[in-house]
């Protein structure tokens, strides 16, 4: 099978199976969205929505919540990850977004970036998942999902990651073939051992040829 078979494998597999996937995170607008991402760096996206709820009803938009204080806010996040940096970075990018962004929230992954607490990733999630640019965020279970199957070769870096995908994947896919790698990585290719008995992928996958299925034919 060659790469852009794989491709094609793989997108239709999910374009028929996981044709609306969209990401976990409770959100109702790009600020929420904005403020959940940033949480959930290194962090489960059901620990996110577990805090989030509370920090919308205190601070339900960008101009509340860059009046905050460390002391105010740090409560609300302290059962997420790093919440001292993650505390700093949301009063932070409050703040820049009321002061150069005229309290909207920007939706270029350039202007995105020079918020504190944001980088590429986060940048990308917003863009596509706002407004379906055909921007790949690539976190961890992309990185390691894509290497798997074989859709990236020898990518040594997330940006490496997004620019392989970005290569085989319609345009107009992007988007939300960013959703089907988080989720199939999250439940299905997981990373100690992964599910490949229930994995519909197996006939493409690099890892499965080469690691499971030898082994079976053995036994």
């Amino acid at each position: 099978m060659t790469r852009k078979e794989r491709f094609q494998f793989v997108i239709d597999y999910f374009q028929q199976h996981s044709p609306d996937a969209e990401t976990e995170l409770t959100y109702d607008n790009p600020y929420e969205l904005l403020v959940a991402v940033i949480l959930s760096a290194q962090c489960t996206d059901k620990r996110v929505n577990i805090t989030t709820p509370d920090i919308f009803r205190r601070y339900p938009n960008v101009e509340r919540l860059s009046r905050a204080t460390f002391d105010d806010l740090f409560p609300l996040i302290k059962s997420i990850s790093y919440p001292n940096n993650k505390t700093k970075h949301l009063i932070g990018m409050a703040n820049m977004v009321m002061e150069k962004f005229h309290g909207e929230i920007p939706l270029t992954v350039d202007e995105l970036i020079e918020l504190p607490g944001v980088g590429r990733k986060t940048a990308n999630v917003i863009t596509s998942v706002i407004d379906q640019q055909p921007n790949m965020a690539v976190d961890t279970h992309v990185f390691r999902v894509s290497a798997r199957i074989g859709l990236t070769l020898n990518a040594k870096t997330p940006l490496a990651t997004e620019k392989q995908l970005i290569e085989l994947i319609p345009t107009d896919l992007v988007h939300v073939a960013h959703h089907w790698l988080i989720l199939h990585g999250r439940y299905v290719c997981v990373a100690r051992k992964p599910k490949c008995e229930i994995c519909g992928l197996k006939p493409a996958c690099k890892y499965y040829n080469k690691n499971v299925k030898p082994k079976k034919e053995t036994a």
